[in-house]
C-alpha cells in the first residue's frame, strides 16, 4: 500500500509539473505573440517575427521526422476561405492544420453562396455561426481579410490580400533566408520583378527591414509603384547594379491577373532585361540565395537553369512553408478559448 500511495505521488506531482511546463510555456508564447490575428507584418514588433521564426524552425525539424502529428489543435476547427485560385498557400496551410491535428476544411468559393451573389460580411457571418477556430483567408481586394476579421468571432490569418499584404510568405521567406545564411541582419536581399503588383515584396520589404537587412527592389520603371522610395527600399532600374554584391536574390513574377494595359513591350524583352540567368547572378556575391515565391514563369522571370541552380532554395521556400503555418496556427491557438 504504501508502494502504491508513493506511486500516486510520484504521478501527482510529474502531472502537475507537466501542467505548470504547459501554462509557463503557453504564457510565453502569448508574450511572443500577443495577437488574435495576423493580418500585416506592419502589425509586427521584431521580437514578435523572431519568435515566429524560432517556432517555425522547431516545426521544420519536426516535419521531417517520420512522425510528424501534434495535438496543438486537436478539437479545434480551421476553416480554409480562398477567393483567389492558390496551390502552395491552400495546401500548405492544409498540411500545417493537419500535422497539428485540427479539423480543416476547404471551402470551394466558386461553388458556394458566393457565385451566387453572396456578400463578403455575409459569407463571414455564415461562417461565424459554424463557430470556427480559426479562418484562413485569401481575396483578391485590398483590405478584405481586415474588413472580414472585424466581423467574425475566431482568429483570422491573412492569406494575401490584392496587391496589400501576404504575411506568410515574407516570414517563410524569411525563416528559409535566416537558416542557409545563419542570421538576416545585415544582409543585402534584393527582390527583383513586379514590385507595383506584388503582396510579397510589400511584406517582405517590412519584415526584411524589421530584422536589420539592407534592401534593395529592382523593376523597370513601369512595374515600379509611385515614389517607390517610400517602401523603404532602395531603387533600381538595372538588374546588374541592383543585385549587385546582393546576398539574395528574390523573383518576383509578372501578374498579369492584376494588369490593365500593358506594363512591358513583350515577356521576350522583359525577361533579357530583368530575366534571372547566369550571366545576371553573376553580379551577385559567389555563395548568393536564389528564391522566388512561386508559381514561377520559367523563361519570363527567371531561366530554368537559374531555378534548378544549386543556388536555389525554392523547394526550400515551399517547405518552410508548411513550418511557417504550422508556427502561426500554434501562436494564435493560444489565444483561443478554452470554454464556452
Amino acid at each position: 500500500m504504501v508502494q502504491v500511495r508513493n506511486l500516486l505521488l510520484s504521478y501527482t506531482k510529474i502531472r502537475l509539473i507537466d501542467l505548470l511546463l504547459m501554462a509557463q510555456l503557453k504564457k510565453c508564447s502569448e508574450l511572443i505573440y500577443p495577437h488574435r490575428h495576423l493580418l500585416s507584418i506592419e502589425d509586427l514588433a521584431q521580437v514578435e517575427i523572431t519568435g515566429l521564426l524560432d517556432l517555425a524552425d522547431r516545426a521544420a525539424e519536426t516535419n521531417r521526422e517520420i512522425s510528424k502529428k501534434r495535438d496543438t489543435l486537436r478539437g479545434r476547427t480551421v476553416i480554409n476561405l480562398f477567393f483567389e485560385p492558390s496551390t502552395r498557400t491552400q495546401s500548405s496551410f492544409e498540411l500545417a492544420g493537419k500535422r497539428l491535428s485540427a479539423d480543416v476544411m476547404n471551402m470551394a468559393v466558386k461553388s458556394s453562396s458566393v457565385s451566387k451573389g453572396e456578400t463578403l460580411i455575409d459569407t463571414a457571418m455564415t461562417l461565424n455561426a459554424m463557430r470556427p477556430d480559426i479562418l484562413i483567408v485569401r481575396h483578391h481586394a485590398a483590405g478584405a481579410v481586415e474588413l472580414l476579421a472585424q466581423k467574425v468571432d475566431c482568429s483570422v490569418v491573412n492569406a494575401g490580400d490584392g496587391s496589400h499584404q501576404h504575411p506568410t510568405q515574407a516570414l517563410l521567406d524569411a525563416l528559409t533566408i535566416r537558416r542557409n545564411k545563419g542570421r538576416v541582419e545585415g544582409l543585402t536581399v534584393a527582390i527583383c520583378g513586379d514590385i507595383l503588383h506584388s503582396r510579397v515584396a510589400r511584406s517582405n520589404i517590412m519584415l526584411l527591414n524589421a530584422l536589420g537587412a539592407r534592401v534593395r527592389i529592382v523593376a523597370p520603371s513601369t512595374l515600379l509603384p509611385p515614389c517607390p522610395e517610400r517602401l523603404g527600399a532602395e531603387v533600381f532600374t538595372s538588374m546588374d547594379e541592383g543585385i549587385k554584391d546582393a546576398d539574395v536574390v528574390m523573383m518576383l513574377r509578372l501578374q498579369r491577373e492584376r494588369m490593365s494595359g500593358s506594363f512591358v513591350p513583350s515577356t521576350r524583352e522583359y525577361f533579357h532585361y530583368f530575366g534571372l540567368d547566369q550571366e545576371k547572378l553573376d553580379f551577385a556575391k559567389p555563395d548568393a540565395l536564389v528564391m522566388h515565391p512561386g508559381p514561377m514563369n520559367r523563361g519570363v522571370e527567371i531561366a530554368s537553369s537559374m531555378a534548378e541552380n544549386s543556388r536555389s532554395v525554392i523547394q526550400e521556400q515551399v517547405e518552410m512553408g508548411v513550418a511557417v503555418r504550422m508556427a502561426v496556427l500554434e501562436a494564435l491557438s493560444h489565444h483561443l478559448p478554452d470554454e464556452v
